[in-house]
């Protein structure tokens, strides 16, 4: 019954951890292709608000929860699939990191950007086109880590 509660708590978070992940990615992602400062400033203060509430936490639950499956289970921590998804999950979080950091500069940009009615500076775009390269290399890594809790190679 444990095993399945925490199976529970996994699924429920790397859903929230998928979904907000690509929900705000695409919300700010459009936002920016409008290039419109108004529009670029409310999406990015709601997307570094909603990694704060959805992502952080289940970043931090998916980590704790899939090594309590990994206990659980009996499964060996540095072998197979396991390691592969271990690898691949920390390979996302080394990208994901440097973008919270960004994604709370570009807000800061563009909320001063707005208040002072300037444009966004050329810094902003610096960070955006890293924060697309990043996040282009995180999210097939996330779907692989899916790939492989689900089938189980």
């Amino acid at each position: 019954m444990l095993y399945l509660w925490v199976k529970w708590v996994h699924v429920v978070s790397s859903t929230i951890l998928f979904g907000t992940g690509i929900g705000t990615a695409f919300f700010m992602f459009m936002a920016n292709r409008r290039k419109e400062v108004a529009g670029i400033a409310f999406a990015s203060r709601h997307v570094v608000i909603a990694d704060w509430l959805f992502t952080t936490p289940a970043v931090i639950v998916q980590l704790l929860s899939g090594l309590w499956l990994v206990h659980l289970g009996g499964l060996e921590l540095f072998g197979g699939w396991v390691l592969g998804g271990l690898m691949l999950y920390l390979f996302a979080g080394a990208c994901w990191l440097p973008v919270v950091w960004m994604q709370i500069r570009m807000r800061d940009l563009a909320n001063v950007a707005y208040a002072s009615g300037e444009p966004l500076p050329p810094l902003y775009w610096t960070y955006e086109r890293w924060w697309v390269i990043l996040g282009a290399l995180a999210f097939p890594a996330i779907v692989v880590v899916f790939y492989l809790m689900v089938v189980k190679p």
